[in-house]
């Protein structure tokens, strides 16, 4: 247990380096936000995918590796065509127009693009950025009293204010700059962590055959590419669910800042093969560890909730603690951390980002000097982070049935319905309007809520919708409302 504190006394001695080395580049609010828009294609790929995966790579999608089996692997699929479709097809216009307009936030590229001086798109966009932001952390915070508790043996609430504490400070002390070199860290050992699982397992002595025969006996539907049962519509509704998570990586603004904080479109064509290389073997890995820990901790008939935890989430910390050794299982614990915070960092940057330049400054303080802002956005910083902290325990005190996987994916619906389809149709569609834009963003924004919390729950059809979940919908819907808008209200 020493050797496992002293590792992580080192990884968060890391990180807080690199925050002090941060501050000292930071020189005005385009540092602050978007890195000066100087960093190169290996910070922002590495970024990139630290901040888009989370804990629900970690702890959720190993856990649903173990309880869904093969089938887990269409959110591999999903992932990988998402993060393709942002890299090959927008990050480069998005650059572009982000330069034009001299954007350094989204509500910023939004207004500039449609032209608005009423503020109004301002305004939808930054306050539902900042209220899902929110809600995405505290489901990260939620994730870090889990990943103490499973690994050492904290107090759960103790973890959750720990990982808290750590995650202001760097964040306080470099703002983006020390969140995108931190990411590079964090993202290089969420990569060498979920690779080396797997490879050890199987250098253990187990072979892939003897884990699928094991998996056969247990539950032949692991092993069905269409979930158990085979094709059927319950489960053709999970499988597009479990794909469509991918949509998220297609205008989220705390994905898309990097594409505006890159120095030129030349880095993006070589990032671009570094973050889908990196999606594909980190995504693949972590339904694999599930996969074989299922095989290795359940038997026939063994009910995998009770023995890995709830959905599962439960089978990365067993599985390296039955592999490694005291200081490798260290390392993993800060590879979970890793995935964490990496996260919370950004969320929080580009969430008193909307605060404080998008509102504060660009509505109601035009005039106020840079310095000043970013002193303001450490506060709200601050805020946010104690309001995600709120709702993070109150969920855990109110919901112990919980699970890490489906509590972030609420928060990351809720950024990717009401920001992607917006995102799309501005850089591909020259008509659409300001109105259509308004109408894609309110829509967006107010049917997650809805397909979770009204529509789930009806009998007969709501097992459909629970299926599919909250983004598919709900980004489709608010697509076609941007489309209906423009033609309604076109642009002048």
């Amino acid at each position: 247990m020493i050797i496992q504190y002293i590792i992580l006394f080192l990884y968060f001695g890391v990180l807080f380096l690199i925050g002090i080395l941060a501050s000292r580049k930071i020189k005005n609010v385009s540092d602050y936000y978007v890195g000066g828009k100087n960093l190169n294609y290996w910070i922002v790929a590495f970024s990139s995918r630290a901040t888009g995966e989370s804990a629900w790579l970690l702890l959720g999608l190993t856990g649903m590796g173990a309880i869904s089996g093969v089938s887990a692997y269409w959110v591999v699929l999903g992932e990988v065509l998402g993060v393709a479709g942002a890299w090959l097809f927008m990050a480069k216009p998005f650059k572009r127009l982000t330069d034009e307009y001299q954007s350094i936030t989204v509500p910023d590229y939004l207004e500039s693009r449609f032209k608005d001086n009423s503020n109004s798109i301002r305004w939808v966009a930054s306050l539902a950025l900042a209220i899902f932001v929110v809600i995405y952390v505290s489901a990260q915070i939620d994730a870090t009293g889990s990943a103490f508790e499973s690994f050492l043996g904290w107090n759960y609430f103790a973890g959750v204010f720990t990982g808290f504490l750590i995650v202001l400070a760097y964040i306080f002390a470099g703002g983006f700059l020390a969140v995108a070199w931190s990411d590079v860290f964090q993202g290089s050992l969420m990569f060498l962590g979920l690779l080396l699982l797997p490879i050890a397992v199987l250098l253990g002595g187990l072979n892939w055959s003897s884990i699928m025969m094991k998996l056969q006996q247990i539950d032949p539907g692991l092993l069905n590419i269409w979930g158990a049962g085979g094709m059927n519509l319950i489960n053709m509704m999970t499988i597009l669910g479990f794909a469509m998570i991918g949509l998220g990586f297609l205008g989220s603004p705390q994905v898309f800042v990097r594409f505006m904080s890159v120095k030129d479109e030349n880095e993006i064509n070589k990032g671009r093969w570094v973050a889908i290389i990196y999606t594909i073997l980190t995504d693949a890995a972590a339904v694999t560890i599930g996969l074989f820990g299922r095989a290795i901790f359940t038997e026939t008939g063994m009910d995998p909730v009770a023995t890995l935890g709830n959905a599962g989430q439960n089978v990365l910390p067993m599985l390296t603690e039955l592999v490694f050794p005291a200081l490798i299982v260290g390392f993993y614990i800060a590879v979970v951390l890793s995935a964490i915070m990496s996260t919370v960092d950004s969320l929080l940057v580009v969430g008193s980002s909307a605060v404080s330049r998008d509102i504060y400054q660009k509505i109601f303080n035009p005039n106020i000097e840079n310095e000043k802002i970013t002193k303001y956005s450490k506060w709200i910083t601050l805020f946010m982070a104690l309001v995600a902290l709120s709702i993070a325990l109150l969920v855990a005190v109110s919901t112990p049935d919980r699970t890490i996987f489906w509590f972030v994916i609420f928060g990351w619906s809720g950024i990717a319905a009401t920001f992607c389809p917006v995102i799309i149709l501005s850089l591909f569609w020259k008509a659409y309007s300001k109105a259509g834009a308004i109408a894609s963003m309110i829509t967006g924004f107010l049917c997650v809520p809805f397909f979770k919390f009204v529509m789930q729950p009806m009998k007969g059809i709501g097992i459909y919708f629970e299926k599919l979940d909250v983004l598919a919908p709900s980004f489709l819907i608010a697509m076609l409302a941007g489309y209906i808008f423009t033609k309604i209200y076109p642009v002048k």
